[in-house]
């Protein structure tokens, strides 16, 4: 991912670089958060209930963004999809009568992507758009650090960044808002209740 932005920042010279990987990497992440929360992780754990309580903690559920919906008890079929509320690291379960000890609670949920040097939850077709972000926020930073400092490239060298920086974000900001959507269309139709049967069907 560096290796792209840096292609996109025209940035390659190993000898003279502009940015720093440390640098990159700030805006790599920022660029990753902000697809997150358009277009997070999808992911299911299950949790187990204790007698009385509709109380679970979700606390365990890593870089969470939010509840999506929970299936309790889990494993019927068609799936039992029911109320809940979540309020910081609890999610309490809007059902009648309180659950007893050790049934399942099917939770799913959305989560940050993770980018390392190691591993990526990133796909494919979202990666492009990270680089775009991140390109836009380095761009942008060195534009505003640039300004009235005497520059190699000339007086206007900032300038240039600047309105580079504004339409890579404005670009990063509609494939955002694109994904947004189609994750919002997908949520709707994965959790809509099962119709019952027709009678003699």
């Amino acid at each position: 991912m560096r290796t792209r932005v840096r292609r996109d920042l025209r940035d390659t010279d190993e000898t003279d670089q502009r940015w720093s990987d440390d640098e990159l990497d700030r805006h790599i992440e920022r660029a990753v958060r902000d697809l997150s929360l358009a277009a997070p992780v999808e992911a299911v754990t299950t949790l187990t209930t204790t007698a009385g309580s509709r109380d679970l903690d979700v606390s365990g559920l890593a870089d969470r963004v939010s509840i999506e919906a929970v299936e309790y008890p889990a494993g019927q079929y068609p799936p039992s999809f029911v109320p809940f509320s979540a309020w910081g690291d609890t999610l309490t379960l809007v059902v009648d009568p309180a659950p007893r000890t050790g049934e399942r609670a099917t939770v799913s949920y959305s989560k940050l992507h993770t980018l390392t040097d190691e591993t990526s939850t990133l796909p494919a077709a979202l990666e492009e758009i990270v680089a775009t972000g991140a390109g836009g926020y380095a761009a942008l930073e060195w534009a505003s650090f640039a300004t009235n400092r005497v520059n190699a490239g000339g007086t206007d060298t900032w300038r240039h960044y600047h309105i580079w920086a504004q339409e890579r974000l404005a670009a990063f900001a509609r494939a955002l808002a694109k994904h947004g959507r189609e994750r919002r269309v997908r949520s709707h139709q994965l959790y809509r209740p099962a119709a019952a049967p027709a009678p003699g069907a």
